[in-house]
Order: structure tokens, then sequence, then C-alpha cells
């Protein structure tokens, strides 16, 4: 099913209790997706008033563009549907996704200068996939930080594989594999670590 949301900037004039509720909510999922500890991609490393988001998934057909964090909140609406576009699309299994690597994402795009959707080879990776993919390539590995909802397999249109890959090892966030001949990069929020895949 195509899903395809623009979500329109939160106003300032929301209630209180509104306020309340997204803060109550956010804090929910900033928990449940394992927020990062370095503070710099905790907090973005660019400074907007609003983070948006936008992704196109190459496996499903599935499109969403949203603002994901919106005058300092967490909006858990965006979270989820964020969590079910990058979710195991071989198993329909969801696991919530690290603020920290969407906020990296979000930074990257910005760096970029780029509004162009961010296509998605691969975000969660389910236990029982991982291994699958393991048993057939020494390339994957046996514990994936896919699996723990910390990386992303991306391409960005309109920008070179090299651009990309030049720009995510700039922004020191985590892991960055360069696979020039499977035409992505791999991006992650673990420890800072560069290499080249086949």
């Amino acid at each position: 099913m195509l899903i395809k949301r623009l979500r329109n900037s939160l106003s300032c004039t929301h209630s209180n209790s509104r306020r309340r509720f997204l803060a109550i909510g956010a804090g929910a999922f900033v928990t449940a997706a394992g927020m990062t500890s370095r503070s710099v991609f905790a907090q973005s490393a660019i400074f907007t008033p609003e983070r948006t988001l936008s992704f196109y998934n190459l496996h499903t057909g599935e499109t969403l563009k949203t603002a994901y964090w919106v005058e300092n909140e967490y909006i858990p609406e965006s979270l989820s549907d964020i969590n079910h576009l990058l979710r195991d699309f071989r198993n329909d299994e969801i696991k919530p996704i690290n603020l920290g690597l969407l906020n990296l994402l979000h930074d990257i795009t910005q760096r970029l200068g780029t509004s162009k959707p961010i296509q998605l080879i691969s975000g969660y990776r389910s236990s029982s996939t991982n291994a699958k993919l393991h048993d057939r390539s020494s390339g994957v590995a046996k514990h994936s930080l896919h699996m723990d909802g910390m990386a992303a397999d991306i391409r960005i249109p309109g920008h070179d594989l090299s651009e990309l890959h030049k720009v995510a090892a700039a922004m020191q966030g985590g892991g960055v594999g360069y696979y020039p001949k499977s035409e992505f990069v791999h991006v992650d929020v673990g420890r800072v670590r560069y290499w080249t895949g086949a």
C-alpha cells in the first residue's frame, strides 16, 4: 500500500494539554528508541526550528514526508510512521528507530541542501532476516546495528554516492560504509568507523 503523508508544521498556539501530551508521548519514544549517548546527535548537530525527514522505501514503494521534531518536542505519531516505513519489509516486523539515527539522517540532508526523499534500501532488520542475510554474505555482520534500529542503507537522488559518503563521514556520527557497486551508503550511530564494501 502506498503511503503518502505530508505533515504540516505545528503552530505555536497548541494548548498546554496538547503540549503535555506530546511531551509525555515523545518521552516514551525517546526511551523506546534508545537515544544515543552522543549529545551532538541527541540534539542534532544542525539547528532548525523543526526537523523533517522524507523517505522512499525502494522495496515497498511507500513514501513519507513528516516533521518528527517540532518546538523542542518529538512527535510520537510521526515517529510511529517512520518506524513503520523503516520496518523489516520481509516480515513486517517493526522496531523503534533510534532517534540519534533520525537526527543523523536529518543532518546529512541539511548538509547536502536537499529536500529529495532518502531512498531506503534497508532500515530495521529482524534477527531472523539478519541471520539469513549473514548466511548468504560475509558482508552482513552477525549482530548488525540494523537489528537495533541504529542503521540505515541509503542513497539520495541528485547526489553522487561519493558525495553522500563524504558528507556522512564528515558528520562523525557513527559508522559509515561505502558500497559503490551496490549503490548505497550505510550509516549508523554505533562507534565511529569507516569501510568500503563490495
